[in-house]
């Protein structure tokens, strides 16, 4: 069964290499949101198994972190899981103090703990 992707704030180059490593190694569709108001907006209106945003959005640099706390206060959004994309532990462990799995780093595609570690919500 083909599982629901968003792919939220990546750059061009970040977003292409993120969605050949989902697509490598899990049978999976992905959407994208540039900025808070389309993310918001996509899940309201449908339902995603993962939602993986970046540390800092690209279109507008806002913070990764800020949008995972409206994501989780806005109650008309369908529930999913959350993820941060960021290499840096210390962003990780404050998106899980705000209610998101632990994520993954840009530079985590080659090690294996990295799919098991999305296992869960794509497999």
């Amino acid at each position: 069964m083909t599982k629901r992707v968003l792919s939220v704030g990546q750059c061009l180059p970040d977003a292409s290499a993120l969605s050949r490593f989902l697509k490598k190694h899990f049978e999976v569709h992905i959407e994208e949101a540039d900025v808070e108001h389309d993310t918001l907006q996509k899940l309201k209106d449908s339902a995603y198994d993962l939602v993986m945003i970046n540390r800092k959005l690209d279109a507008d640099y806002s913070d990764g972190i800020e949008l995972i706390q409206k994501i989780k206060s806005t109650p008309e959004v369908n529930p999913c899981a959350l993820m941060l994309v960021s290499n840096y532990v210390e962003y990780q462990e404050q998106a899980v103090g705000v209610g998101a799995a632990y994520g993954i780093g840009k530079n985590e595609y080659r090690d294996p703990e990295t799919v098991a570690r999305l296992q869960p919500y794509l497999g």
